[in-house]
């Protein structure tokens, strides 16, 4: 990593406090007092986000497994997703961990691109990976989100497990509900996501709970390509 990446310790040095915060607040009902300082967690928390970036081009967020390593043909994907990000004049953000983040802001430094990563402390899987030029690191999941979405005019979602799920649901949840523009949500990865597309359609659809139009706010691209031309034909008609 460059000495562009933020080191939040020398920033905000109350922020060491608030490590382990996110459990003690989920950890059931508790006292006022402990709610108001969980609250003054979060507002440091978002400070040193906000504090951090201050981006000069559109942003475009990858989310994506942190288990897929090296020679999987997903984390190639990912790369080559980076790399034509970048030549195509976006920042590439990513969760800043190890496999699809990995490979993403991989391909973006490769290209001479920038590279940005959200990292979470968990005590497994999530070290920031060294391709970042630039990373923050969280305790607050929903923090972490927030930063994640509010910088890009784009999302791709890669394969991955609950949490890259959690992130492609909250971001297309943004959309249906007007509460982000009709920025692009992308999947690709082929047939992983057939599934999911299956049970929308087969059963949330069939059931009622969401309307046909709604199974269009993911655009699936099988190559690099089409997420590409999927999110400046987009921007183009912002």
């Amino acid at each position: 990593m460059n000495s562009n990446v933020f080191d939040s310790n020398k920033s905000y040095s109350l922020l060491g406090k608030v490590e382990g915060a996110e459990k003690a607040f989920l950890s059931g009902r508790r006292n006022r007092e402990q709610d108001l300082e969980s609250a003054v967690a979060f507002f440091l928390e978002f400070l040193r986000g906000f504090e951090s970036f201050d981006l000069a081009k559109q942003c475009v967020t990858v989310f994506g497994s942190a288990r897929f390593k090296e020679d999987h043909p997903y984390y190639h994907l990912a790369r080559d997703l980076g790399s034509a990000l970048a030549n195509a004049g976006y920042i590439v953000m990513t969760g800043g961990g190890p496999g699809i983040m990995e490979a993403a802001n991989r391909g973006a430094k490769e290209a001479g691109g920038y590279s940005l990563g959200c990292n979470i402390k968990l005590p497994h899987e999530q070290k920031p990976n060294p391709y970042l030029d630039q990373f923050i690191e969280f305790e607050h999941f929903f923090i972490r989100k927030v930063m994640l979405i509010k910088y890009s005019c784009a999302f791709v979602v890669m394969p991955g497990g609950f949490g890259t799920l959690d992130e492609a649901f909250e971001v297309i949840t943004l959309v249906q509900t007007g509460k982000l523009e009709r920025f692009p949500v992308i999947g690709m990865g082929g047939d992983f996501w057939d599934h999911i597309r299956q049970f929308a359609n087969d059963n949330m659809l069939q059931q009622g709970v969401i309307g046909e139009e709604d199974l269009d706010l993911i655009h699936r691209a099988d190559n690099v390509e089409t997420a590409i031309n999927i999110i400046k034909e987009s921007y183009s008609n912002t």
